[in-house]
């Protein structure tokens, strides 16, 4: 074993799990992985709720009680989910405590079907805010067009947010600008802006995936050797970006105001290439003030074989605008495949719950002996 986590912990990098389930929390895994691993924050998805909820380790006990009730599947979904959010909340509550909200944070997604509803969304921001009853919960909002106004909005009133699904330097900037206005509104309204916090979530790998398959398509050498620059360059200016906006004035106005800066989130870390090294979207990817929410995989196989030197996003920005200036040379549309991915990104989240909800009405029918 090396210390890279401990390393990458050093260089400012706050690592997170991108993983939860009832049987992570109660078995103490969770809390392992706190103090053994140096992670100190979870983020979930709809996927990943699915994932442990049709394995059912830990569920059959309030399954049964919701059967008997006979709730509605999304009623039973939301109490399943904002326990589970609730109880990994509790045992990140120290890690919260110590840094001053920075970390020590779970997050929870909105129900991804009301991705192009902007009031919906808010009002679910809402009432999940309201069902799990922790401060150290943040809200996840999707980054598409309706939910840039509901980013504002929630930031608006108070609310902590993780923006999802980012994957365009335009939509990011645009994240950022809808953060910013939130808070001003918050101030406004006489809120504790202090008391607010936000991760911007961009997504890596998919990015290269889908580049990649187009390069491979093109089949020339040029194109060839372009493979697995996207994502690490879109990123990388990502950075540049975040790096723009703390410097502004207004920026700095709202930072005199007690506010805190929106950290960018690395997502969607796990190398779906075989070809290319499993800690690549965390060893390459290294600057202060950034989050890493890694799979379970990808953080075993940073604190096995990892090598963290140092930040690895300084000094980058003209060669990874180079890499995105001959990806379009060779014909790719970098619009186009952000928006493709964006898209893809909403309808997957959907797909995971609608699985969701299927299989939790399996099991409150199967309960109820069939009268639910």
């Amino acid at each position: 074993m090396t210390d890279a986590l401990k390393r990458l912990s050093e260089e400012g990098v706050a690592i997170w799990l991108d993983d939860l389930s009832r049987k992570r929390i109660t078995s103490g895994d969770l809390g392992e992985l706190l103090d053994q691993q140096h992670v100190v924050g979870v983020t979930t998805n709809p996927a990943i709720f699915q994932k442990a909820i049709s394995q059912g380790d830990g569920y059959e006990s309030q399954l049964t009680d919701l059967a008997t009730r006979k709730v509605t599947v999304e009623e039973a979904v939301r109490m399943i989910t904002t326990a589970d959010v609730r109880d990994a909340a509790d045992v990140l509550r120290p890690v919260y405590d110590a840094t001053d909200g920075r970390d020590g944070r779970v997050s929870i997604e909105v129900d991804p079907r009301l991705a192009h509803d902007t009031r919906a969304t808010v009002a679910e921001a809402k009432q999940l805010a309201w069902l799990v009853e922790r401060p150290n919960t943040f809200i996840k909002i999707p980054a598409t067009r309706a939910g840039l106004p509901a980013i504002t909005e929630t930031i608006a009133r108070g609310i902590s947010v993780n923006v999802t699904l980012i994957f365009s330097l335009e939509r990011y900037r645009e994240v950022m600008d809808a953060y910013l206005t939130g808070l001003e509104q918050a101030e406004a309204r006489g809120l504790e802006i202090s008391t607010i916090h936000s991760v911007a979530s961009f997504f890596v790998s998919r990015v290269d995936t889908e580049i990649d398959k187009r390069l491979e398509a093109l089949g020339t050498e040029e194109a060839k050797a372009l493979r697995g620059k996207a994502a690490l360059a879109n990123a990388r200016l990502a950075y540049q970006a975040y790096e723009e906006v703390i410097a502004s004035d207004r920026w700095r106005a709202l930072a005199k105001a007690g506010a805190n800066e929106q950290r960018p989130l690395w997502a969607s870390t796990g190398v779906k290439d075989p070809a290319y090294p499993d800690t690549l979207y965390v060893t390459e990817l290294v600057a202060p003030g950034t989050v890493n929410t890694m799979p379970e995989a990808t953080l075993k196989a940073t604190e096995d074989h990892g090598e963290i030197t140092g930040n690895t996003i300084a000094g980058t920005y003209e060669q990874a605008r180079a890499d995105l200036d001959a990806l379009a040379a060779a014909g790719i549309s970098y619009d186009e495949v952000v928006q493709l991915l964006e898209d893809e990104g909403v309808e997957k989240f959907e797909s995971a719950w609608t699985a969701l909800l299927d299989s939790t009405q399996a099991e409150l029918e199967r309960l109820a002996g069939g009268e639910v």
